[in-house]
């Protein structure tokens, strides 16, 4: 219960950015008097970002892609994978699933988004008001709902139905791959890391890198090394730390 207040609440996220913030000044200031200066995004177009809240929207979309690139890593890369399968882990999603995660996986995470934000140029205000709208729908695409946002809806923000596909069992984060026996020469296909819908708040990115998958599909979800090979993943908070901390040392 502890560790899912923490989490609901992005002190994670929080703890990082204001953490980094007095380090990355110094950095800065640095940099300035070398004659290098660092990157305001919102002021690369003077008066377009203006009333506040419209440069909230463009770090919003700028820091969903980081979301998207780091999510994408999470399924791409094996060792971060050992610890990201925790969250795929569980055979129920609700909205409770969100805050099942290993902690060096939230860490990592939390790390790569704040410091992005501090160099980009996000203010506290708006790093708090982006952390909070972003927990608030992630908590709602884990909901154990079959509820899509009709055809229109689901392109403009991510559902409950398109992020469960996510967590399907090898169709959300795995890819299929097509190899060649060279002794038949008889095509079978394998499942590697991969997988679709990687997006956090908006379909957008995976609409523009090819990871969308719209379908009207409410899939079981959970691991298929669950199944194929018992796999356990720990029933409590402490047994679920351990043993991605095995599975990361190939251990487990």
């Amino acid at each position: 219960m502890v560790y899912t207040l923490i989490h609901r609440l992005g002190l994670f996220r929080l703890v990082m950015f204001f953490t980094l913030e007095p380090l990355l000044d110094q950095v800065f200031g640095v940099l300035r008097v070398m004659g290098w200066q660092t990157l305001q995004l919102d002021a690369l177009w003077p008066g377009v970002t203006d009333p506040a809240w419209v440069s909230l929207l463009l770090y919003l979309v700028v820091m969903d892609g980081v979301n998207y690139a780091v999510h994408r890593g999470q399924h791409q890369w094996d060792w971060w994978w050992r610890l990201h399968a925790l969250h795929h882990a569980q055979r129920h999603v609700t909205m409770w699933s969100d805050n099942r995660n290993h902690v060096l996986d939230d860490m990592l995470h939390a790390l790569i988004f704040a410091l992005v934000a501090q160099l980009i140029g996000v203010a506290p205000g708006q790093f708090v008001a982006i952390v909070a709208l972003t927990q608030l729908s992630e908590s709602l695409q884990h909901a154990n709902l079959r509820l899509s946002f009709c055809r229109l809806g689901e392109r403009l923000w991510i559902s409950p139905r398109f992020h469960r596909l996510h967590h399907a069992i090898g169709l959300g984060h795995e890819s299929p791959q097509r190899t060649a026996s060279t002794a038949a020469q008889l095509h079978t296909r394998t499942n590697v890391l991969g997988g679709c819908n990687f997006g956090v708040l908006l379909p957008w990115w995976d609409m523009l890198f090819g990871t969308a998958n719209f379908s009207a599909r409410y899939e079981p979800t959970g691991v298929r090394d669950q199944i194929e090979q018992g796999r356990d993943y720990g029933s409590g908070f402490w047994s679920q730390q351990w043993l991605g901390l095995k599975r990361l040392v190939g251990k487990a």
